[in-house]
Formats: C-alpha cells, structure tokens, sequence
C-alpha cells in the first residue's frame, strides 16, 4: 500500500496498530484531541502531509485541549529527570550560570502565576539567554494574545517531534 517514495519511518507509522500509533502521538504532544485527529487521517502520503495534518489539528484545538498539550511539558531549565526529549530541547539551558538558571525560576513561577500554565516556547536551538528574554517580553501578553502564541509554539515542537517519529529509518 506505501508507494517507494514513502519515507521508511512515515511507511511504519502508518501501518502502527492503533494504540501504538496513539502512544507515539502522545509522545510528540499530550494533547488527546490533536492525536486523534493525527491518528484519523492515517495513512500519510508524505511528512509535509503529516506536518499539514498537524498544523491543522493544533488551530482546531480548544483552550482545554491546549492546556492538556502543555501538562505535557517541564518548565524550561528543569527537563523531566530521565526524559531524554525534554533535555534535548532544552540543551540551551544546559550550560546556564546558577543566576541565569535562578532568573528563569523565578520567571517561569511567575508566568505560571498569571498564565495558569508553564512558560512554553520552542526551545530547540535557543540559548539560556534567549529563552529568559522571551519569558521576559512575553510575561507582559493578555491572556488571549499568550494562548496563541503558545499554539505556535507547540505546533514547531510537534513538527521537530514528529520528524523525529517519522524520519528515522
């Protein structure tokens, strides 16, 4: 059923049993409404497929499936201890200083407090420094204008994620 220019990783997420499949999803984002929708659109011809599927998925969600997405996700400086996703991501924070990873504390607490939800960002290739200036501009958002945001954000983790999933052979 998979034609030849199907990648090998792609081809074997398709043909997933479902639970597995489901799991798999749940890995790249804790959202059960954006992995069922990933999940009812299997089979993918290509990973742009899977991306648009996903992008798709992520504008649909409702502002409870979005907070079921972020409880998926340790605030930035503290990785989920054994979890190797989440330190990978967060590599940038790796070499902070103890002030800088004391300022994110202390900014990620705060966020929190008037979010109702961890600082969530993208944090793939970005520094300790520029992490703490994005929780810094962004701690100032209303409430609305932070939801989309962190809907973008999410939607950029789920693509780095799922290409992880998907493109391995």
């Amino acid at each position: 059923m998979t034609s030849t220019s199907t990648p090998p990783g792609l081809a074997r997420f398709n043909v997933l049993e479902e639970h597995a499949a489901l799991t798999a999803l749940h890995e790249a984002c804790a959202s059960t409404a954006w992995a069922r929708r990933l999940l009812a659109a299997r089979p993918y011809a290509t990973v742009d497929d899977l991306y648009a599927a996903s992008d798709a998925a992520m504008a649909e969600l409702t502002t409870d499936d979005l907070r079921e997405a972020m409880a998926g996700h340790p605030p930035i400086g503290r990785p989920k201890p054994g979890d190797p996703t989440s330190a990978r991501e967060q590599r940038g924070m790796a070499g902070a200083s103890e002030e800088l990873k004391a300022e994110m504390l202390e900014l990620n607490l705060a966020y929190q407090e008037k979010f109702g939800h961890v600082f969530l960002i993208c944090a793939t290739g970005r520094t300790g420094e520029q992490m703490r200036d994005a929780v810094r501009e962004r701690i100032g958002n209303a409430p609305d204008q932070e939801r989309e945001i962190v809907r973008t954000e999410l939607g950029r983790i789920n693509r780095i994620r799922l290409a992880r999933l998907v493109e391995e052979d």
